[in-house]
């Protein structure tokens, strides 16, 4: 059944949905798991990767359904939705459909975004359980990057104090002579604390530390989520976890947490959050949730280890890329993919008439605040002048030889002449283009994107990445500029120069993928820039080496790994009932 999502709020219709949640014992019945299989934790059971890719390792794999998303506004426009509300719409015609969806931060949970729970009838649900913490896979992460910097910045203060042949009677160490201007790590917290982006540490005496600059991130930027996203299994991130570069030496070489002995511990940590944990759409389809979000300064995908696990158990699998078509799909396609081995059959473009509104020249979106009329009153001019970013973004799908199938995320207030324009430009280009009104009517309203998807599913793609894995990182960056964002071309700084020509004289670094860092809200390095920006160049201002993830990740502009909360964040709304202890508030 749907509720009416026009008077109830998302908490309210997650907690109707669950009253009639089937036990995790009946979900393991259903998916037809075998008893240890299934790794209780209340609601949220977690899958036991392990022993289910074993038993389903020779089983055909199902279709596999990216969804990705027009340059979108501040307030986004609903790729989650999208996916569950498809999800849901496969259930409906009869489909065994699941899915992949990433774990929301506390950052945007506690902030301006919400949970990424999706919304109305086409919810995640436990939601308080998924938009809080869910089972811990961010918690471990923050445990396992903060054990590596204890682990530096002590082996800093002990080098300080003793001598090389105190440091070997004590403990058996070698001195690493750390270059305190080198550190390349910081701290992570799952907030957004901008008074952390930059602090000292180690003020005191002799005994409290090392002092110096350092730093915090949001916790999904961490390294060590990009490992937890595009690992094969156990073994593969424990031989990562080891190779993950800290800092640099006083002669430049880097300091490693295997130099510091400190890679088993972290993947001790991390032990548990190689399983994916079992949620469920309002619907009652299975959805896993693995990985975090952040496409623009993180890989921003849901796990190749839940994509492996969905493609066997399911004869559809949905999953999840971050951001927009520049940002997640472009990950998705020349990163995940290359990785996994596993190819797309379709691809979701999700466009809403709001977003195209924006890039006609709209008036500015400001999230907390109320949308000007021009958003919620029928506009052809600004729907028309923004179609050009939804067709670029349509043509960098079909560069890659994917299926596009637009989903027009239905609001209440656009009119049939708008929706019908939309339609128009889609189906011009060579896409298919389905209206889906599943936030009102759950799957019921997702039909016609479901049927769209089936069809472009029986089709045959020519998948081919953008660039051989040979390319050089400069050409890659170029390419990826021109084609992908509509650049002209890429300008480097002198540091970023110096910096990849040391990692393209390095055979070592082949082998890495390319990882770029930049805005979401435009196609180039500037938000305000909206549309389909011509005449300009990208500039990248520095190179970040994850070595134990195997990535370069080239930065452009200004943008922050940790972000700032905003004046009206959302945890002033949430709150709890003393007596049942049910979480409100959240949305």
């Amino acid at each position: 059944m749907s509720y009416d999502a026009t008077k109830m709020k998302d908490w309210q219709i997650a907690e109707a949905a669950e009253e009639k949640l089937p036990s995790p014992e009946e979900w393991r019945e259903k998916l037809g798991l075998k008893k240890d299989e299934m790794i209780p934790y209340g609601k949220t059971p977690k899958l036991d990767f392990h022993k289910i890719i074993d038993r389903l390792n020779n089983k055909p794999d199902g279709k596999y359904i990216e969804v990705t998303a027009i340059t979108p506004t501040p307030l986004g426009e609903g790729k989650s939705t999208t996916s569950l509300g498809l999800i849901e719409g496969l259930g409906k015609r009869g489909k065994n459909v699941g899915g992949a969806l990433r774990q929301p931060s506390g950052g945007p949970t506690m902030n301006i975004k919400g949970s990424a729970a999706g919304g109305g009838n086409a919810l995640l649900i436990p939601m308080t359980e998924f938009s809080m913490g869910l089972t811990g896979d961010i918690n471990d992460i923050m445990n396992a990057h903060n054990l590596a910097m204890v682990a530096l910045t002590a082996r800093m203060q002990h080098e300080r104090n003793y001598s090389d042949s105190q440091l070997q009677k004590l403990s058996n160490m070698r001195r690493l002579d750390i270059d305190s201007t080198r550190i390349e790590f910081g701290w992570i917290m799952d907030f957004c604390a901008q008074s952390l982006r930059n602090i000292t540490i180690g003020q005191g005496g002799h005994t409290d530390g090392f002092m110096m600059q350092s730093k915090f991130g949001i916790a999904p930027s961490s390294e060590l989520m990009a490992i937890l996203a595009i690992v094969r299994d156990l073994a593969d991130m424990r031989e990562r976890m080891s190779k993950i570069t800290l800092a640099y030496d006083k002669h430049g070489k880097p300091i490693t947490t295997g130099d510091l002995e400190v890679g088993g511990a972290m993947t001790a940590w991390m032990r548990n959050t190689i399983n994916p944990t079992l949620c469920y759409t309002a619907e009652y389809q299975p959805v896993m949730v693995h990985a975090g979000p952040f496409a623009n300064i993180a890989i921003g995908q849901s796990s190749i280890i839940a994509d492996r696990l969905g493609l066997k158990m399911f004869d559809y699998h949905v999953t999840e890329s971050g951001f927009a078509a520049d940002i997640g799909f472009e990950k998705f396609w020349n990163v995940k993919c290359r990785l996994s081995g596993l190819r797309p059959h379709a691809s979701v473009l999700v466009t809403t008439i709001r977003a195209l509104k924006m890039h006609g020249g709209g008036p500015k979106v400001v999230a907390g605040l109320h949308l000007p009329e021009e958003y919620t009153k029928e506009n052809i001019k600004l729907v028309e002048a923004g179609l050009p970013n939804m067709i670029h973004h349509i043509q960098t799908i079909k560069t890659a030889g994917v299926h596009p199938v637009v989903c027009i995320n239905h609001f209440s207030t656009d009119t049939e002449e708008e929706i019908n324009i939309v339609k128009r430009a889609a189906e011009a280009v060579g896409a298919r283009c389905a209206v889906s009104k599943h936030w009102a009517q759950g799957g019921e309203g997702a039909l016609e994107l479901a049927d769209a998807i089936i069809d472009a599913c029986k089709e045959r793609n020519d998948f081919q990445f953008l660039y051989p894995n040979e390319m050089k990182l400069r050409q890659r960056v170029e390419k990826i500029a021109q084609i992908v964002y509509g650049a002209d071309g890429v300008d480097w700084s002198p540091d970023a120069t110096a910096k990849a020509k040391k990692f393209e004289n390095n055979p070592a670094y082949d082998e890495y993928s390319t990882m770029v860092v930049k805005t979401q809200l435009s196609l180039s390095h500037l938000p305000e820039k909206k549309g389909v920006p011509k005449n300009w160049r990208l500039p990248i201002r520095d190179i970040l080496l994850y070595s134990g993830a195997k990535f370069l990740c080239p930065v452009a502009g200004t943008i922050s790994l940790m972000p700032g909360t905003s004046s009206d964040p959302s945890f002033r709304r949430v709150d709890i009932d003393a007596k049942t202890g049910k979480v409100t508030g959240l949305f």
